[in-house]
């Protein structure tokens, strides 16, 4: 009897020892709607573990790209001005940020500089604020003629006006 109670407290004691093993699986915890937000609120809650996830998305071709269009789609919305009109410290931060991106990529300042005069000139108040900042800064006026004559050639509108007087 002693044997057997002995074997059954040793079975007992290996299962106990087996099943307390724990092996995490990070793609099975993902999958449960409820353990990701779980997981996300976690995260975003400890300011430490955020800028350590994003510090690892910044690593990350894919991450990246969708945090670029995040942000994008955060400055068309206009959610971004909201945010930097609230906390100062990050509009400067962003402010300095955005002037040394552009120093260092000529075709990102081209690009956004195409995208904010395109949104400009949508509207007539912006069209207005436009040819108001240029009579009051004449770089900026010789720099917009300069681009818009560029733009114009490049769309064959003045070779069109050229063949138009012939």
């Amino acid at each position: 009897m002693k044997t057997i109670s002995r074997t059954v407290m040793i079975i007992g004691m290996i299962g106990a020892f087996v099943s307390c093993k724990s092996s995490f699986d990070a793609a099975e915890t993902m999958e449960a709607q409820n353990n990701r937000q779980a997981v996300y609120q976690e995260i975003i809650s400890d300011p430490a573990q955020m800028k350590e996830f994003t510090q690892m998305a910044q690593q990350d071709d894919e991450a990246r790209k969708v945090m670029m269009q995040s942000h994008m789609e955060m400055m068309e919305s206009g959610k971004l001005m909201k945010m930097m009109k609230n906390n100062p410290e990050m509009k400067e931060k962003m402010k300095e940020n955005m002037q040394s991106m552009m120093q260092n990529n000529p075709e990102m300042m081209e690009k956004m500089q195409s995208k904010m005069i395109e949104k400009i000139l949508k509207s007539a108040e912006g069209r207005k604020k436009l040819m108001k900042a240029m009579k009051e800064n004449p770089e900026m006026k010789k720099a917009m003629m300069k681009e818009m004559m560029k733009n114009m050639h490049h769309e064959g509108m003045m070779d069109q006006k050229e063949n138009d007087k012939q």
